[in-house]
Formats: structure tokens, C-alpha cells, sequence
């Protein structure tokens, strides 16, 4: 709990990354915000809010309505020594931006035979949930996390977003950040004085010894609400949050499953080809004779995102988790 002598305070997730933006910009001065409605109006979730009125516009800069062109100045910057930090406002609309990042963003160091650096981040706000349109609740991270010389991670929680989005910053290859939207006004506990946790791991959120659940972004939290559901049934899961999509830390992976004997794969994106496959075949692999049961995947089918009045039905929630998990003690 915050008292008045405590240097902790309660934050939304969209806080933590206007506050973690705000503290590089502070420590920086090559850190530049670039996108679409990011000034004056403080981005469409408000996650820049404030930041061009302290900074002024020539650090906050509202660009243009056009991703490939924010993407390749970004690079441009980058060449030049500064940090960018691009927001592209929406899941849906990273494709235009696409060719920018996969084929300059990502090659730029190996190209330039590790001579210059990229430090660039792209934020995405990802993943469904809060009835928007089409084009608003994409999970494309899949499409960056199998792209060689791209750095992929996804936040879960204020404080998580609060750091990992200035190591981010820090980092001198390109980092593509995923932001779950509906996550955006989650509230936690920030000590802005403690030792952040690496950027590049993956992170036990809850112990347990029956069955183990592994999620990233907006599922973890329903992993969670998962795991105390199962908990009044008598069975003990542990959660753990990738964190990092690329490079992945599977290590506290299969240590946690030759204690279980099971796993589940929880993500938003479809279960083809989703990151559930890679985290399932590597386990398979490396824990193979302590499985007590097939890896099995939670996530969308493979269909277009649907209108929204009927999201609720294509996004994986509490019920189909524990389903798995009771698919999972069948075996």
C-alpha cells in the first residue's frame, strides 16, 4: 500500500509507459516519440499525454498518417544517432510499415556487418477486447518474432511496461513493443527505486505443481484468473509470462514443465502458426519423457478478426483455459 513516505504509487499500464517515455526522454536527449496523434492530443490511449507540452514538439512529434514513411525517417534517425520510438497507433495498421521493418529495420546491422547500430522501438498496441473495428484488434507478433535481427516483447502489467519500455529505449538493436490495449487501464503497485527485471526473460507470476500455463501480454492476467479457479478445484497451476517473444527464454519453460508434467499455450493470436507452436515444439523437444500429456494450445482459430459484438466468442478466456487444463489431465 502507498503511505506518504513511500516512493511507490498506484498506476494504470498506459501510465507506467507515459511514465517509463517520460524518464528516457529525461535521461536522453537523442530519445525522439514520433507518430500519429502522439502531441497535442497525447496518442488515442493517451500513453503520450503531456509529453510534447514538456518536451516540445521537436523531441514529441506528430508525424503524418503514413507508417512506412514514420518507420523509414525512424531509420533515417537512427543512422544519425538518435533513439526513435515510434508509435504506430494501431495492430492493424503495422502492415504498411511492414517491408520498412522486416527488410531495413531488421537487416540494417547484419547488412552493415554489425558497423552501425539500430535503436529503434516500435510500439504496437495489440490484441482485442475492447469492441473496436476492423483493423483495430490484430495480434501480428507472430509475423516479427520469426523475423532474424528484430527484438520482440510484450508487456503484461504497469510495472513491467514502466521498465521494459526504457530498456527498450536503452537497448542498440530495434525492439518491436507490444502493448496489450485492453490491458491499458490495469492497475498495479510501481516502486520507481526498485531493480527492474531483465528485459530479454521470461518470468514465474505464479507457482504451482499440477500443470503449467505460459502466456504473454493480455492472456497472462487470464491465465491468472485461470490458475485461482483451479485452485478452488484443487489443482495447482503455475503461470509463467514469456515476456520476451524473441529471443524466447524457454528455460524457466521446462523447468516448470519436468515439475508439472503439462502445458498449455495461452495466446490471442491464432493457434496456426501462432507463437504457441514454437513454444510447444521446443518443450517437446527438451522435456520430451517428462510430459505427462501432448502440449496443447489455447488461442483463436484461424479466421479473420470478426465484428466486435461477437469478439467475446473468437478471443480464448477463462473457460476455454481450464478446458485445456482438463484436456490435459485426461491423457
Amino acid at each position: 500500500m502507498s503511505d506518504s513516505t513511500s516512493k511507490t504509487q498506484q498506476i494504470s499500464l498506459g501510465k507506467g509507459l507515459n511514465l517509463g517515455l517520460r524518464r528516457a526522454l529525461e535521461d536522453d536527449p537523442k530519445v525522439l516519440l514520433m507518430g500519429e496523434d502522439i502531441g497535442k492530443l497525447g496518442g488515442v490511449f493517451r500513453v503520450t499525454d503531456g509529453l510534447q507540452k514538456d518536451f516540445g514538439d521537436s523531441r514529441v512529434i506528430d508525424t503524418p498518417l503514413a507508417e512506412s514513411g514514420i518507420v523509414g525517417t525512424a531509420v533515417g534517425l537512427a543512422l544519425s544517432g538518435y533513439r526513435p520510438v515510434v508509435e504506430i497507433q494501431f495492430d492493424g495498421f503495422v502492415y504498411p510499415a511492414f517491408d520498412q521493418i522486416v527488410t531495413q529495420v531488421a537487416k540494417m546491422r547484419a547488412r552493415a556487418l554489425g558497423k552501425v547500430s539500430m535503436p529503434i522501438v516500435i510500439r504496437i498496441p495489440f490484441g482485442g477486447g475492447i469492441g473496436a473495428v476492423e483493423h483495430h484488434s490484430e495480434s501480428p507478433e507472430a509475423y516479427f518474432a520469426m523475423t532474424a535481427g528484430l527484438r520482440v516483447v510484450a508487456a503484461s502489467n504497469p510495472v513491467d511496461a514502466y521498465w521494459m519500455i526504457q530498456q527498450a529505449i536503452a537497448s542498440d538493436d530495434p525492439v518491436v513493443f507490444f502493448e496489450p490495449k485492453r490491458r491499458y487501464w490495469d492497475k498495479a503497485e510501481l516502486d520507481p527505486t526498485a531493480t527492474p527485471y531483465p528485459l530479454y526473460a521470461s518470468r514465474v507470476v505464479r507457482e504451482g505443481t499440477d500443470a503449467t500455463l505460459v502466456a504473454y501480454g493480455p492472456m497472462v492476467k487470464t491465465c491468472l484468473e485461470a490458475a485461482a479457479a483451479a485452485a478452488e478445484e484443487g489443482r495447482s497451476l503455475e503461470v509463467i509470462d514469456l515476456r520476451t517473444l524473441s529471443p524466447l527464454d524457454l528455460e524457466p519453460v521446462y523447468a516448470s514443465v519436468r515439475k508439472t508434467g503439462r502445458l498449455i499455450t495461452v495466446h490471442e493470436a491464432s493457434v496456426f502458426m501462432g507463437m504457441g507452436a514454437e513454444v510447444a515444439a521446443k518443450v517437446t523437444e527438451k522435456c520430451f519423457y517428462s510430459l505427462e500429456a501432448p502440449v496443447l494450445r489455447v488461442g483463436a482459430p484461424h479466421t479473420p478478426y470478426p465484428p466486435s459484438r461477437v469478439e467475446e466468442e473468437f478471443l480464448p478466456d477463462l473457460d476455454r483455459v481450464l478446458d485445456a487444463v482438463d484436456r490435459a489431465f485426461a491423457y
